[in-house]
């Protein structure tokens, strides 16, 4: 497994995953919006040169935001979040980032386990703060 940098050329390939993980995925606007910007980072795994996984992390000032991260279906539970953590966690260190936050629904078991493996703790709840269903954040 290779992790690198995100560029517009996997982008096909992270829209694929990221309308069959989520329900409201984001548009290729709005990737193409945060590969642009120096505040953010995008990152991919890829096996075999095909795109398994990627992470979007935010940052502002020594602040971090996971924004968005998925793994394709057919590469969950093998490692593929980990190692894109692994990845993150290393970037939040080069950029001496003082911590990193996260927002999901808080029907979202899964992630929310993956999560807290990753050494993510829960410290607040947003309310309401989904729509189609309304419900609330976990941060």
């Amino acid at each position: 497994m290779i992790i690198e940098n995100m560029t517009k050329e996997h982008l096909c390939a992270v829209l694929s995953i990221e309308r069959d993980s989520f329900t409201h995925p984001w548009s290729e606007s709005a990737f193409v919006s945060e590969l642009e910007k120096d505040s953010a980072c995008c990152i991919v795994a890829t096996i075999d040169d095909k795109v398994v996984g990627y992470a979007v992390l935010g940052v502002v000032l020594d602040e971090g935001s996971l924004l968005d991260i998925a793994v394709d279906k057919a590469y969950r539970r093998q490692g593929v979040a980990k190692a894109l953590f692994d990845k993150m966690y290393e970037i939040a260190k080069d950029c001496k980032l003082s911590f990193i936050t996260l927002e999901v629904r808080s029907s979202s078991t899964p992630a929310i386990s993956l999560y807290n493996a990753m050494g993510f703790e829960r410290v607040a709840v947003r309310k309401n703060y989904y729509s189609s269903p309304v419900e609330d954040a976990v941060l």
